[in-house]
């Protein structure tokens, strides 16, 4: 049987997550994997969810499945999270999911129940996951323009212009906010005319929100699908806990639909949850319910908040101060952008070439793409680094 097989293509992050491994450079520098990392570079946990986890260990008192729904306390939180004190409460459901990740991919597999062979757009780029979660569905992926290297800016009106070619029915991948790999997002004002687009072309919004809460606030990273859910039909979301609760290896996620009435609501959930079960039959407990205890509990969540909002202001502390050091460095704007930018991420415009070369001679490890994980900056080396940066340029 195995000998029809061969090897997979090896995982470009994985590879460099050994690279970085094995260089013996003492002064090396790990920019690429994509997990929060404080001062220390350590991905702690955060204080509200390690005192839910006391109380569960303290409480629980069965590991009994929940159903294929999961954590419902969780799920009815997760909806609230995410859309707010005006949510559309009678046509949204949600399902508890292992990771972001899972929340993806159920959510492709219901669409492609719904629309088999359906049109899905993708940003360029995208996170590169997203490609084979969707493909392994049986969708079919095309992409519209969306970042410009060249200035760290998002190619709006080539967004738009491309959109308009989308036909009724295809599938539009957003990403809510902290645009992953590039950490350009959309303003407010771009989002109402994304928006009137989908309900004038009659397309479907598919919106990646895994980082809400790590670039501008909560309900600030929120906007985006709040503005869309009040015009739009219908929409899927997927979510994810993994970044703003760091319970990243507990697979904490929520995908949650938007129908147009009840009924449909209730319909689209029933295949939703049929999908789970061909795929797993049940979504992990744990880390959901800290993270519902979390949410439920004034105290808790009132601590959870306070704990996040320092991790995003030390993040956009670290882009000023990057984006700072690149210009005493080269002298000019061209790396501005960076301090613009939100969440953990943002792409340099460096080359391949340059990449490679900033591996080889500074022991500074970034994806291919120039992505950088800001979260990973080191606060002490900022002008080495920047110097380093501008040396390869």
């Amino acid at each position: 049987m195995y000998e029809t097989l061969k090897p997979a293509a090896p995982d470009k992050i994985i590879a460099l997550i050994g690279m970085y491994r094995e260089d013996p450079r003492p002064n090396k520098l790990d920019l690429g994997v994509g997990v929060y990392k404080d001062e220390e570079g350590r991905t702690p946990i955060m204080r509200a969810v390690r005192e839910a986890e006391k109380r569960l260990y303290a409480e629980q008192t069965t590991k009994t499945y929940l159903g294929m729904a999961g954590d419902l306390a969780f799920n009815a939180a997760m909806i609230d999270l995410v859309f707010g004190a005006d949510a559309p409460i009678g046509r949204l459901s949600a399902a508890q999911a292992p990771g972001g990740s899972g929340s993806l991919r159920i959510i492709a597999e219901l669409l492609q129940k719904a629309r088999p062979g359906g049109d899905v757009w993708l940003s360029d780029p995208t996170w590169p996951n997203h490609v084979p979660l969707i493909e392994s569905a049986g969708l079919k992926t095309r992409t519209y323009p969306y970042f410009d290297a060249a200035t760290g800016t998002v190619r709006f009106d080539d967004m738009i212009n491309a959109l308009r070619q989308a036909k009724a029915g295809d599938i539009i991948v957003l990403h809510g906010c902290c645009h992953n790999p590039t950490g350009a997002n959309l303003t407010v004002e771009q989002w109402h005319t994304v928006a009137s687009l989908l309900v004038e072309k009659q397309l479907f919004p598919f919106v990646d929100l895994a980082y809400q809460g790590f670039g501008d606030g909560l309900d600030q990273d929120a906007a985006g699908v709040r503005i869309l859910a009040a015009v739009v039909p219908e929409m899927a979301v997927a979510t994810s806990c993994s970044k703003n609760f760091s319970v990243y290896r507990d697979r904490v996620g929520a995908a949650i639909l938007l129908a147009r009435d009840e009924t449909e609501a209730n319909t689209a959930h029933s295949q939703l949850l049929a999908v789970a079960r061909a795929m797993y039959s049940m979504p992990p407990d744990h880390g959901a319910a800290a993270v519902r205890l979390v949410l439920t509990d004034p105290e808790l969540c009132a601590d959870w908040k306070a704990e996040l909002e320092a991790v995003r202001s030390r993040m956009i502390e670290l882009r000023q101060k990057l984006a700072d050091a690149l210009k005493r460095q080269s002298n000019s704007d061209r790396f501005d952008f960076v301090a613009g930018h939100r969440g953990m991420f943002s792409r340099l415009g460096l080359t391949v070439e340059q990449v490679h070369r900033l591996r080889a001679e500074h022991g500074i490890y970034m994806v291919d793409d120039s992505r950088i994980n800001v979260a990973g900056l080191p606060d002490d080396r900022l002008d080495e680094l920047a110097k380093a940066i501008v040396s390869v340029l």
